[in-house]
């Protein structure tokens, strides 16, 4: 028995074929069952372990096993790992760091891989999966007590500054494992001691928890060369891109990275009792909810019925002569039986087009005729009410008192909010109800505090700066920003599946093509499988490293994030990632790319069965692949936050044709993913005319009860001034200049020295500095006195003007 396997790759959906049986199979219809899914920081711990390893280095397993022996063999004496004190691990683990100071290399590598089986949990003691990884668990607690990460991070510099290494794979004419095997090993040590350590288990020894803090506090602080651990690495994924590293193993590299920062800045529950503390010392008023909770307790919608079906059903109505009603569930999850009937209703008159288009992969949806007539089961109902308090901006209530004034008044006062005077009655009233519902953001008070700070720098007088991990991270990334970025953005797009092998991209399968290529079918098959699984691995690191950046930068300072999300959208992520969408999403979350008996530590436990081409195909039996469903939710979520309150961005999901791919989205019966969803297509319903509107009310309704609401918000009528033409390039360059120049105060980024520089005023001290002169210039004074001084006119009005 193995615990929860590493890819929980649910069952995937049948081949989509013209049939309307096909169809039925998997579509997320009505009678489709919700995909179970508990969003989280990550998957379980086996499963996070098991993704550290491609399928092409299971023999490395025995590798690693064999070098610990062979040394253990002569120094154990005579026992084995699990049956040694603990004192007499400690005297091994000496000689081990000792033996990785060794000159010689394969030496070295031998030592390397001794440790890396450590890590690992003797598997080879162990007969079950948790008692592996109870093993790993207090070895690497021990490796971590010996010092062992220090030394590893010395390795690792001196591999990555290897310039023989680089060259040699240069010169061949394809990259293989082979060629970075030493930064593999290294990389593996480095991981399962952050991976395992960042875990919090309830029998963990006090001093485990000592450590665990520790080890957080090494990682985050600038003590590798002056620089965080994760600058370390950001700047190998900058190595890799440029292709000074094409050798590295990125996959690693990506997952310690993200492991790395989710370690040092903490998770998403992390993060909202941060955000919680944060607005207590700004004095804003606590949250209206929490949105982890709220998030929880959202139940996800059938899809809404598709342009290609509603005609399909209209011309077998116009064959058969009789009434075919398409019975769909409606996407207002508190709907009544009423509000189905008139859905149903809807249905017939071919409501779900978007603007008349007809895209191929609408053809992937269901429609079921009626089902007989059955005893219907108990239903649950829920309360008559939103999930989410609705919220009101101070600008929202500026703007509503700006109309109601020039309209009953017929001059404005600005932004003052508190004179009522002169307005009838219901304005009142609806003032008092905006402000009882007013949020101000940790964002705003930040951008205000700036602007403060920029006006009088001198009276405010210098701002201190608390050094948090994020700020730490933020000051060792600043100068070479852009860069990682568009590194991370160039492997998300290599990793796609929709995107199309190109001669100039950066090959990514460095670390998963074997030396020899597969010569059978069965081969060929494991290798295509394990392809897909590293480029799923790939995408599902990258998305959550740059979720969790964007979501500490804007806690820890808007300017922050808004500087990381600019560059984002400058080397086209909005693009990219709705590129990413345009693809049979059902397929991609359904996919089941794994071997479970491959995966560690079930490989390296338990017998191994004969592999046949019939086990490949069958796959798992699950219902989605969580790595894959956790990625297109942490695109969607990076895909609002670079949106949010950004008319100009907005405008590009409008451009780029959006709305048919994020509909397509819908059909994952998952909740969160729906929100998300339904979130990018509510900011653009302004945009996409009245036709879409009246084409997608089940849409519109799914936005309305699951969406959280802006009481002045007319997103639904697009009258709103938001939807006006708007001189998108001047909101862009506004908003560079204010990052630009919080950057240059606060950190000097784009500030000259001499900008700042102190004037002497003195006439003495002026006329007595000595300045640096030509040898010649005293053989030329004359001429040059007479030429620059007595020669040229002295306009004296010119001092008596104002200054410019």
């Amino acid at each position: 028995m193995r615990m929860a396997t590493s890819d929980h790759c649910r069952k995937p959906p049948a081949e989509v074929s013209g049939s309307r049986s096909s169809r039925r199979a998997w579509s997320g219809s009505v009678d489709s069952p919700n995909l179970e899914f508990e969003y989280g920081d990550s998957d379980s711990i086996v499963a996070e372990l098991s993704e550290l390893y491609s399928y092409t280095e299971e023999p490395e397993f025995a590798a690693n096993r064999d070098c610990f022996e062979e040394d253990f063999a002569i120094h154990g004496k005579g026992k084995k790992w699990v049956e040694l004190e603990e004192a007499e691990h400690k005297a091994y683990l000496m000689r081990l760091l000792d033996g990785l100071e060794v000159i010689n290399r394969e030496k070295r590598l031998k030592f390397a891989r001794a440790i890396l089986y450590l890590a690992q949990g003797v598997f080879d003691d162990c007969y079950t999966d948790p008692e592996a990884v109870h093993w790993a668990r207090y070895n690497v607690f021990l490796l971590y007590e010996m010092g062992m990460f220090g030394a590893l991070v010395e390795l690792l510099n001196m591999e990555i500054d290897n310039s023989q290494a680089c060259s040699s794979s240069l010169r061949k004419p394809a990259i293989s494992l082979a060629d970075s095997t030493e930064l593999r090993v290294l990389l593996n040590i480095m991981y399962l001691m952050v991976e395992i350590m960042r875990r919090e288990v309830e029998d963990d020894k006090p001093e485990w928890s000592a450590a665990r803090d520790g080890f957080r506090t090494e990682l985050s602080s600038p003590v590798y060369n002056g620089e965080p651990f994760t600058v370390l690495l950001f700047s190998l994924v900058n190595k890799f891109c440029s292709g000074h590293a094409p050798h590295c193993p990125i996959k690693k590299v990506l997952l310690l990275l993200w492991k790395t920062v989710l370690f040092c800045l903490g998770g998403f529950e992390e993060l909202q009792e941060l955000k919680v503390e944060k607005r207590v010392r700004l004095g804003l008023p606590p949250l209206p909810e929490n949105s982890i909770q709220v998030m929880r307790t959202l139940r996800a919608a059938s899809p809404p019925a598709s342009a290609m079906d509603v005609l399909e059903q209209q011309q077998k109505r116009g064959r058969r002569g009789r009434r075919v009603l398409m019975k769909q569930d409606s996407l207002d999850i508190y709907s009544e039986r009423d509000e189905a009937r008139e859905e149903d209703d809807e249905a017939d008159d071919g409501d779900a087009g978007i603007d008349g288009e007809v895209d191929p992969l609408e053809r992937e949806a269901l429609i079921q005729p009626l089902p007989s007539p059955r005893v219907p089961p108990e239903r649950v109902f829920f309360p008559r009410c939103l999930p989410w308090a609705p919220k009101v901006r101070e600008k929202d209530i500026e703007e509503f008192l700006e109309v109601s004034r020039c309209k009953f008044i017929g001059f404005t006062l600005g932004n003052d909010t508190d004179t009522l005077v002169g307005l009838p009655r219901p304005i009142h009233e609806s003032v008092k109800t905006l402000k009882q519902h007013k949020y101000i953001s940790i964002g705003e008070v930040q951008a205000k505090r700036e602007e403060e700070l920029q006006k009088s720098p001198v009276s405010l007088g210098a701002e201190e700066v608390e050094q948090t991990p994020v700020e730490v991270l933020y000051q060792g990334m600043l100068y070479n920003l852009p860069q990682y970025m568009i590194a991370l953005l160039k492997i998300q797009l290599a990793a796609a599946p929709t995107s199309k092998t190109k001669t100039d991209s950066i090959n990514i399968l460095a670390d998963v093509l074997p030396e020899e290529m597969p010569i059978t079918v069965l081969q060929s098959m494991k290798l295509g499988i394990d392809v897909n699984r590293h480029k799923e691995i790939i995408v599902k690191a990258i998305s959550a490293l740059m979720l969790l950046l964007l979501k500490h930068l804007k806690l820890n300072h808007i300017y922050q994030f808004e500087y990381v999300s600019q560059h984002l959208v400058f080397a086209n992520c909005i693009p990219l990632i709705l590129k990413f969408f345009n693809q049979n999403i059902m397929s991609y979350i359904t996919a089941k790319n794994s071997i479970s008996v491959l995966d560690y530590p079930h490989c390296v436990i338990h017998e191994l069965p004969e592999l046949t081409t019939e086990a490949l195909e069958a796959g798992d039996n699950n219902q989605f692949c969580w790595r894959n469903l956790f990625s297109c939710i942490n695109l969607l979520r990076i895909l609002n936050k670079l949106t949010k309150w950004k008319h100009s961005r907005t405008m590009m999901l409008v451009v780029f044709k959006s709305a048919p791919i994020l509909k397509r989205v819908l059909r994952a019966k998952q909740a969160m993913m729906q929100l998300y969803a339904l979130k990018l297509l509510k900011i653009q319903t302004k945009y996409l005319g009245r036709q879409w509107r009246k084409s997608n009310m089940k849409t519109m309704s799914a936005i309305y009860h699951k969406v959280r609401h802006r009481l002045n918000d007319d997103w639904a009528y697009g009258n709103d001034i938001d939807a006006r033409p708007w001189d998108f390039q001047a909101e862009e360059c506004a908003l560079r200049v204010n990052i630009e120049t919080f950057n240059s105060r606060r950190y000097g980024l784009y500030r000259s020295d001499l900008e700042f520089a102190p004037v002497d005023n003195c006439l003495q001290s002026v006329l007595g500095h000595h300045l640096p002169l030509p040898e010649d210039f005293r053989y030329s004074y004359e001429l040059w006195l007479e030429r620059e001084v007595f020669a040229q006119p002295i306009r004296w009005e010119d001092l008596l003007q104002p200054l410019a």
